[in-house]
């Protein structure tokens, strides 16, 4: 038995070893401009949801999903978000295709993660991903109201819809899933 388990951690090491060669060596690819393969999406995707799960205080939103903090949110999310995200008048984010992995578009689809999870990912931003960290940029009351908006951006009230008709020109209502994009998977 011994044997066996001195032959197991050799392996483990010779393989570390060699991903370590492979990488310095220049062979894995750094374009940004690639589309991630699916067993990449599925590893990363794992990883992000466990830290999540491990790291993230399942806090309650203090900030009220009043009409008025929905629309602070979508005018924070609209200045700070909207490149990267896709933007209010519902089309696919200018830079979908140019970062690797690609930002989830999270107005065409919704998260469906909980509000603790979204925050935290605002607040600590998501290594290797673009995503910055916006807890020294915005205020957690900012950061809050955003996260009640993409909570609820399938089932915003109807004060709410009306301003995002008025302002953007296209009305948030019957517009979620029309395009597809198999960028992020959503996990509770």
């Amino acid at each position: 038995m011994r044997n066996f388990i001195l032959g197991v951690i050799v392996i483990l090491v010779v393989l570390f070893a060699a991903a370590l060669v492979i990488a310095q060596l220049g062979f894995l690819p750094t374009t940004a401009d690639a589309t991630p393969p699916a067993y990449e999406q599925r590893i990363a995707n794992s990883a992000l949801d466990a830290s999540m799960e491990r790291h993230a205080p399942r806090l309650a939103n203090p900030v009220p999903a009043t009409e008025a903090d929905l629309i602070d949110g979508m005018k924070i999310y609209n200045t700070n978000c909207a490149l990267c995200h896709g933007t209010m008048d519902l089309k696919s984010s200018s830079l979908e295709h140019s970062m690797y992995p690609p930002p989830p578009q999270v107005l065409l689809d919704p998260l469906d993660d909980p509000e603790w999870h979204i925050y935290y990912a605002i607040r600590t931003g998501v290594r290797y991903t673009g995503m910055p960290a916006w807890n020294r940029v915005l205020t957690d009351q900012d950061m809050w109201k955003v996260t009640a908006l993409l909570a609820r951006v399938e089932k915003l009230p109807p004060g709410v819809q009306q301003y995002w008709k008025k302002t953007y020109g296209v009305s948030p209502e019957g517009h979620h899933g029309e395009e597809q994009h198999a960028t992020h998977e959503h996990h509770d």
